[in-house]
This record gives structure tokens, sequence and C-alpha cells, in this order.
């Protein structure tokens, strides 16, 4: 190839890829309600999105489509770690105890009347939060929500933060 045709080609090649590569880092928001199933489905689709790496802070967990899907994603090679309330997990038919027992790190947090929070931190840019425990009465029976900030580095940072300092006051 001539310069100039390499020169068009790259030209082209930018012009059309450019738009692809914001698109895909755009932020979005994304948002589900239960009963009806559209909150558990926001909850798996952000977890089946991870590439690297999935933080968990949950008060009541014992879900089996989440902690299924957070196994799933911690065999595909993705970081997954759960920081939850010590006083609702405890059980032996708690998910969390489920997840520790397939390897993944999980702490306790005994520090608060309640660890109430419900939030994840996707591949430190995306954000689940709201008001959905990862439970199946949050799926059948309650009224819960759930929301998505997707490709929100800012927000992501902030929920980081707070996952950090509850997994730092946690034990094993």
């Amino acid at each position: 190839m001539t310069g100039t045709r390499t020169s068009r080609l790259t030209l082209l090649l930018t012009t059309l890829l450019l738009p692809l590569s914001s698109i895909a880092s755009e932020v979005r928001i994304t948002t589900g309600f239960s009963p009806g199933g559209s909150a558990i489905e926001n909850i798996l689709t952000a977890i089946n999105s991870a590439r690297q790496s999935i933080d968990v802070a949950a008060y009541s967990f014992t879900s089996k489509p989440v902690a299924i899907a957070l196994d799933n994603a911690s065999q595909r090679g993705i970081k997954v770690r759960v920081v939850a309330d010590a006083k609702d997990n405890r059980g032996r038919y708690s998910a969390v105890t489920w997840l520790k027992h397939k390897g993944i790190p999980v702490r306790l947090n005994d520090r608060y009347a309640i660890q109430h929070n419900k939030f994840m931190v996707i591949d430190g840019v995306t954000t689940q939060t709201g008001s959905f425990n990862y439970t199946s009465s949050a799926v059948k029976r309650n009224a819960e929500n759930t929301v998505v900030i997707w490709n929100e580095p800012s927000t992501a940072q902030a929920y980081q933060g707070e996952f950090n300092r509850l997994w730092s006051e946690g034990t094993d």
C-alpha cells in the first residue's frame, strides 16, 4: 500500500471505530423492580458483565441465583469478594456460607446493629445498589428495587471506599 492509501484507510477506520469506543464507555442506568423479575435480572446482568472484579456488600444473602452467578464469575477468573452482616449470615443455609465453601473470600461484619448495605462494585466502574436484599423473598414477596449505574467510575469509587471500609472491619 502506498502512504496515501494507508493514511486514508487509517482515517476511515478511526472514523468508524471511534464512535464504537465512546458508546462502550457511555454512562447508562438500568433499573429493576420486584416482584416481577426485572430486579433480579438487573443484578444478574451486572454480575455477568464483570471482566475483572465484583465486590458485594450484603445484609441478608440467601439467593441461589445470585450466589451461583458469583461462583460462575469466580470460575471465569473474576475476583469476587463478599462482606455481609454477621448476624444474618452465619447459618449453614446462607449463600455466604456456600460461597465461602466454594473458595470465594467472605468476611462477616458485626460492628453495627445491622450492616444493612446492599450493593456491588463491578470492575471498579459499575455500581449496583437499591433496596433489594439478595434473597428469594426480595424476588417473590417484597416490593424492591435495583439500580445499576454502568461505566461511572466516580460513583463506583465512592462505593468501593465503603466496601473497603466494611471489608477491613469484617472477620473471616
